[in-house]
């Protein structure tokens, strides 16, 4: 019976995906993936900036571009300021706030595509009339979760992980703070009472400076959905986390069935190292 139902038409057609990328290497890992699911019989559609970067596509799958604000250069320009103020050699604490000041700038700075995606009436017009299925989006810059949530459309997310362990956090993982080390504090699962000390401050602090990160986003989502948003609303939603890591490297902790560990696919495409 199962087999009959397989070939009647319509029933099984491939689903209609809306990807929402991030740009540099973030795409090159999920490219890989939009290629597979179109062989696999997904109609998939892309919607990206006009001014990106490694943004490069192919026929198997639609392109909707969208007009955006900035230029090549102020993309270029604020990564290599933010590369640079790592490369500083500051005494503590300046060098915790120079980090945090050139990160916020960043998020700002890639948070800006949202906005010019969502002042493109085109492209809402086109996305509104598509009737999509799902979206499959990297959400650290938060532009996929939103869009997700103005369209009422059940979404996936494809990641490496989230600043301020959000990517527990938003599905409600049991993370204790005896045992699990907060990113920064370089403890193990072993820790002193000391240590556990610090650890419990560094995860007080954690969603504190994540607001900071992404203060844009949340009160731009805020106005676009018409009401009150956190960062925990805003992703606590997403079926299904593809987290592109192995669990074997991180610290035990248990996951919820909707996590997925896919492990790290950025090496795809291998290529001989230089001398």
């Amino acid at each position: 019976a199962w087999i009959f139902i397989l070939f009647l038409p319509g029933l099984s057609d491939g689903g209609k995906l809306l990807v929402v990328p991030m740009a540099g290497s973030h795409w090159l890992s999920m490219r890989h993936v939009v290629e597979k699911l179109t062989e696999k019989g997904h109609e998939v559609v892309v919607v990206m900036p006009e001014i990106s970067w490694n943004i490069k596509t192919t026929e198997a799958y639609t392109v909707k571009k969208y007009p955006v604000s900035y230029t090549l250069e102020d993309l270029d320009n604020a990564f290599r300021k933010y590369v640079a103020t790592h490369l500083k050699d500051l005494p503590f604490p300046m060098n915790v706030l120079a980090l945090y000041n050139t990160s916020v700038d960043v998020f700002r700075m890639f948070f800006a595509e949202c906005k010019d995606l969502f002042s493109s009436k085109e492209t809402l017009q086109y996305l509104n009339q598509s009737n999509f299925d799902a979206i499959l989006t990297d959400p650290v810059f938060m532009c996929g979760a939103t869009l997700a949530n103005y369209l009422s459309l059940p979404f996936v997310f494809f990641m490496r992980g989230f600043p301020c362990s959000l990517h527990y956090e938003a599905p409600q993982c049991p993370s204790p703070l005896s045992y699990i080390p907060r990113l920064f504090t370089f403890n193990s699962d072993r820790m002193t009472f000391f240590q556990r000390v610090e650890n419990a401050l560094v995860a007080l602090l954690e969603l504190e400076y994540c607001n900071g990160f992404y203060e844009d986003a949340i009160k731009f989502s805020s106005e676009v959905l018409q009401r009150d948003v956190t960062l925990i609303d805003l992703l606590n939603s997403a079926s299904i986390w593809l987290l592109r890591f192995d669990f074997v490297f991180e610290y035990v902790r248990p996951v919820m069935p909707n996590m997925v560990f896919v492990g790290g696919i950025n090496c795809a495409q291998k290529k001989p190292l230089s001398k």
